[in-house]
């Protein structure tokens, strides 16, 4: 039994309640369905014991799952049992960091609107350094360099075959501020200004002259899944990332990065206001 299930598995365990629920049958009486006892609906559930795609099936009829696509999505997450790459930092970074980049992974399609920072997968070392050296508590020179190599890994998504497609919404707020300096943040300006050349980054920028608009007060990370009743959003608190699945706030968040997205300036524009402001430095 896991004493310590992944992100992914514990989500697979609440889409799976979630079924349960919505067929309006107790843990006790789907284990009846199932010739199992009531703690093992429980264990699946909390993600404490693995579940084989045969019997995500064998729930899904029983609980009367008519949603073909949901059903296949959750059995295409019992299938991937490989460690990932960001397993090795299992004893050395938070577990809601390594669930942000195992989500990321699988993921479909990632999506952010960010006011003050530059989006973490789209940092550059020497930026993502300044920005952990201003942790509280402050981080030891080792566990610094520990979060910069695990931030650069995490944008192998946007390398590989085929690369994930990522579509920023960047406030002229964070494109100004200079973390680590005027050469860090000009590098970092052209970073982004080189990821946009890229088909499946689509960048866009939101000048000061926008004015107010819905949202602004927070940084936004919304990562597709399979189908979108298995899409997430990530929060971004000080004391480390947040998830949020249910369907009323994934709901929200959409309208919200649609508002947002709405009022930015197209890519081309975007690129050229990155170039404007990184040569001012």
């Amino acid at each position: 039994m896991r004493t310590s299930p992944t992100g992914r598995q514990l989500r697979l365990g609440s889409e799976l309640r979630k079924l349960r629920e919505h067929a309006g049958l107790t843990a006790t009486q789907a284990g009846q369905l199932l010739g199992v006892k009531q703690n093992q609906i429980s264990n699946m559930e909390a993600g404490r014991v693995g579940v084989s795609a045969e019997r995500v099936r064998t729930l899904a009829d029983h609980y009367a799952c008519g949603n073909h696509e949901v059903v296949e999505a959750l059995c295409g997450m019992t299938a991937d049992r490989t460690r990932g790459w960001w397993e090795e930092y299992r004893e050395i970074l938070p577990a809601p960091l390594l669930d942000l980049a195992e989500t990321e992974h699988h993921a479909e399609r990632l999506r952010t609107a960010v006011t003050v920072h530059v989006p973490g997968i789209l940092q550059t070392p020497e930026h993502a350094r300044e920005i952990f050296r201003q942790d509280v508590p402050e981080l030891s020179p080792p566990e610094i360099e520990h979060r910069v190599s695990f931030r650069v890994k995490r944008q192998t998504v946007l390398f590989r075959d085929p690369p994930t497609t990522q579509q920023v919404v960047i406030h002229e707020a964070a494109l100004r501020m200079q973390f680590g300096g005027a050469r860090v943040a000009r590098r970092q300006l052209e970073h982004l200004a080189e990821m946009s050349e890229h088909s499946h980054v689509l960048l866009q920028v939101i000048p000061f002259a926008a004015g107010a608009f819905a949202g602004s007060g927070q940084s936004i990370y919304y990562v597709h899944g399979a189908v979108p009743q298995l899409d997430s959003v990530n929060l971004d608190q000080s004391h480390g990332p947040v998830f949020l699945d249910a369907e009323e706030q994934l709901q929200k968040y959409r309208v919200l990065l649609s508002r947002i997205e709405a009022i930015a300036l197209a890519p081309e524009p975007s690129r050229e206001f990155i170039h404007t402001i990184a040569r001012s430095l």
